[in-house]
């Protein structure tokens, strides 16, 4: 059982494999997340065709993906109310909403998603 709150990195990239996300904004077409557990990373990837999960045994995995072009925020697992969500599409911001406890409707896109975790985590 994850003890709350747990640390997390959200990570924006910005390439597009698939076509139709060339039109979000650059920088910001595709986000996955960390999970801080002890001494090591629980990445969640969630991909179009599925999702990767592996384990980062890095001290510094934000400074790592940022030093390969990505944007990373760090924030925190939240629980969530135990009630059910309303269906949504699986997308990558879906996913890591649902792996931080946000329930955050009208968070679509990862830009969009990137601002909410400004605001909530008072980046600057």
């Amino acid at each position: 059982m994850t003890d709350y709150p747990a640390r997390a990195l959200v990570c924006f990239s910005g390439a597009a494999t698939l076509w139709w996300l060339r039109l979000l904004r650059p920088g910001f077409r595709h986000c996955f997340v960390a999970i801080r557990q002890g001494p090591f990373w629980v990445v969640a990837d969630p991909l179009s065709h599925r999702t990767a999960l592996w384990i980062e045994a890095l001290d510094d995995l934000a400074g790592f993906y940022r030093r390969h072009g990505m944007t990373v925020v760090e924030t925190r697992l939240r629980q969530p109310p135990r009630r059910a969500l309303p269906w949504r599409p699986f997308t990558c911001v879906e996913a890591v909403k649902r792996i931080l406890g946000l329930r955050h409707a009208w968070v679509f896109t990862p830009w969009q998603l990137y601002n909410l975790l400004r605001k909530e985590e008072k980046i600057p």
